[in-house]
């Protein structure tokens, strides 16, 4: 890896490669092998933060001396985690329970490099609202095939877009990477810095010692 390219993405999401390369800085991606199993009694929210920091620190004792970006996006409702669909079935039963309610999205953004002991984790939750849906509605978006490899089994950045009312909070966060948290935790490690020139605004920052 170059001195320029210390970044690694723990995420082989397209949605989350797209939202990091609009930073405009250089990174690598490297899926965990991580088992994101939730353990008994675990809430939502300790759930997303451990998953986040298990997929990190996987990466980063394989690559010490780089900085690894890890996430875990999950769907809440009721108290209760909606993961991804197992087929179309289940995918029009999670439409239908969100549609016309309000639920979380919560995802964990980790931040770590093993070689510096260096740890930054943080939570960002947002929350969505449904518009009232018919069954021909969800069906329809249902068979689109959208949501199949999602969590709540929707896709805000696509057709899934048409389904929701309103959203508090960051709608990057529900994409799947919260921009505003990540690119905060990029500055304190010292990975970006504000640029005067290029079409993002950011830089890799210079390296460090």
């Amino acid at each position: 890896m170059s001195p320029t390219a210390r970044l690694i993405l723990a995420s082989e999401s397209p949605r989350r490669r797209e939202l990091l390369s609009t930073v405009g800085i250089p990174f690598r991606v490297l899926p965990s092998g991580v088992d994101e199993t939730p353990e008994a009694g675990e809430t939502p929210a300790r759930y997303a933060r451990r998953a986040a920091l298990d997929k990190g620190n996987w990466v980063a004792a394989r690559h010490p001396g780089a900085y690894v970006l890890s996430a875990d996006t999950i769907v809440v409702a009721d108290g209760r985690i909606l993961g991804k669909p197992g087929d179309r079935a289940e995918a029009r039963r999670m439409l239908s329970s969100l549609a016309g309610r309000e639920h979380r999205v919560v995802t964990a953004v980790s931040l770590v490099c093993a070689a510096r002991g260096y740890r930054d984790v943080g939570t960002e939750v947002t929350r969505v609202r449904f518009r009232a849906l018919t069954p021909a509605e969800v069906a329809a978006y249902a068979r689109t095939g959208e949501g199949d490899d999602k969590a709540g089994a929707y896709a805000a950045q696509g057709a899934g877009m048409l389904l929701i009312d309103r959203v508090s909070g960051s709608f990057t966060n529900v994409v799947g990477l919260p921009m505003t948290r990540v690119i905060e935790m990029l500055r304190r490690a010292r990975l970006i810095r504000v640029s005067r020139s290029g079409p993002h605004g950011y830089a890799a920052a210079g390296k460090r010692g």
